[in-house]
């Protein structure tokens, strides 16, 4: 059976263009409206996940008004939906206009088939993430799983967070690895509200942020006049989250002295307080997290092979934002939501140059940099719309050169969006198709253009 094609509405009252762009996307089930009656008729009967708009509709083929109350009306009925405005009237303020009306993109006409193609694919790309980000936070929001905490529709993000599920409802030591900035300490929480000690406490701990003479104190506690300055005593972070969970953050910045102390506590569970001599039994489950390599620490003789045994009975490894394919676009827009509310009201979203600007840049310092460039661009933005310059993002990432290349550049996007569609659908060709909006004879025919493989 032939794979469905997505739904594409053309809003168009030119029969030329009507045919024109027809012909163009046959990859798509393409509708055709060519007035705002029909266009509404189309939307509610097909349901597009995107609509190309031309302003210029009847009665006022020459103006926008008749285009902006079919945008309006889109809007209104079907938010989710990804539309992509042409005009040829004002084109720079009909865009603006557009935008904060809610339109995904702009093209200026006369049209450009190919441009304008990358960016109805772009569209439904984005349609798909998001839509299955929904489904992924609605099912967990029933579920009371830890997806509930987790913005992402990723799957490699989709599968850590299923393990973490796995493993919650167990007793065994957790160890999250990634890079700093990727969510250990988010994960972390999530594992304790999915398991049996939700109701107890969650202690966190960030071991490289504690001087190394006070760290012991931290963990294990004092009694009173144990040292200078111990005038009360005071319980450790290990005893505090009994009946809880104590995740221990940067656990590789821990000393060697510290850690035969600690593995004391992970063999035996009990512990005795600096100074003290009384043995007390704790129930504390911990789960521990690092960005270093601990398995070439244990070869540098930094970290005690027997203490990460005990800590890594599971390890959960996290991939950085750039390996969460379209996870930076989701984040973003759920960081500007939230700021914008107590910092900026009047920005309402993100301009096209933006969004494209935060898919392509790296994000060496993963989802806490993305979280900070949200905020600073909420704060310095001057209209409703946050654009790529508000972000600060560094000049030598302008990539001009290659987009000086019309070819080359097309070439690069199809590589991009294809990757990101193979990693998605974890190399499944049929859904790979149907997530890029095409056949499989035409992706089979892009991947061997490309020298791409499933």
């Amino acid at each position: 059976m032939a794979d469905k094609k997505p739904t594409l509405l053309v809003v168009e009252d030119d029969e030329g263009l009507q045919a024109q762009l027809k012909w163009a996307y046959e990859d798509f089930d393409v509708v055709i409206a060519g007035d705002r009656d029909s266009a509404i008729t189309a939307l509610r009967s097909e349901t597009p996940a995107v609509v190309t708009l031309d302003l210029g509709l009847p009665p006022d083929p020459d103006g926008t008004t008749e285009g902006f109350a079919v945008l309006d009306a889109i809007m209104k009925l079907k938010p989710d939906t990804k539309v992509i405005v042409a005009s040829g009237h004002d084109a720079r303020e009909s865009a603006l206009q557009a935008i904060e009306r809610g339109a995904y993109d702009f093209y200026q006409k006369p049209l450009d088939i190919d441009a304008l193609g990358l960016i109805v694919r772009r569209a439904f790309n984005l349609h798909q993430i998001e839509d299955e980000n929904r489904r992924l936070l609605a099912n967990s929001s029933e579920d009371k799983t830890v997806l509930g905490r987790l913005i992402t529709g990723a799957p490699e993000m989709v599968k850590v967070a299923r393990t973490i599920e796995r493993v919650a409802s167990t007793s065994v030591s957790v160890m999250l690895l990634g890079a700093s900035g990727t969510g250990k300490e988010l994960l972390a929480q999530g594992l304790h509200d999915a398991s049996d000690r939700a109701n107890g406490p969650f202690v966190a701990i960030n071991c490289a942020a504690i001087p190394e003479n006070l760290l012991e104190s931290e963990l294990f506690g004092h009694e009173k006049g144990a040292f200078t300055g111990a005038v009360k005593t005071t319980e450790g972070k290990i005893e505090s989250a009994s009946g809880g969970t104590l995740f221990l953050d940067e656990v590789g910045d821990i000393p060697l002295p510290l850690q035969v102390k600690l593995l004391r506590f992970l063999q035996e569970r009990t512990i005795e307080r600096i100074g003290g001599r009384k043995t007390i039994s704790v129930d504390t489950r911990i789960v521990c997290a690092t960005h270093q390599d601990l398995e070439s620490m244990i070869g540098a003789g930094t970290f005690r092979e027997d203490l990460f045994y005990r800590l890594a009975e599971i390890v959960v490894r996290i991939p950085g934002l750039a390996e969460r394919h379209g996870d930076a676009v989701l984040l973003a827009k759920a960081f500007l939501k939230r700021f914008a509310s107590d910092m900026n009201p009047a920005v309402t979203g993100f301009g096209p140059d933006a969004l494209t600007a935060i898919d392509a840049h790296e994000w060496p310092g993963n989802v806490r940099e993305l979280e900070n460039r949200v905020k600073r661009a909420v704060i310095m933005a001057d209209g409703k719309l946050v654009n790529a310059g508000d972000l600060d993002f560094d000049d030598d990432q302008d990539d001009s050169a290659e987009a000086l290349n019309l070819k080359a550049a097309r070439e690069q996007a199809d590589r991009k969006v294809i990757r990101h569609a193979l990693a998605r659908s974890e190399g499944n060709i049929s859904s790979t198709a149907k997530l890029l909006g095409i056949s499989r004879p035409t992706l089979y025919d892009l991947l061997k253009q490309y020298d791409l493989h499933a």
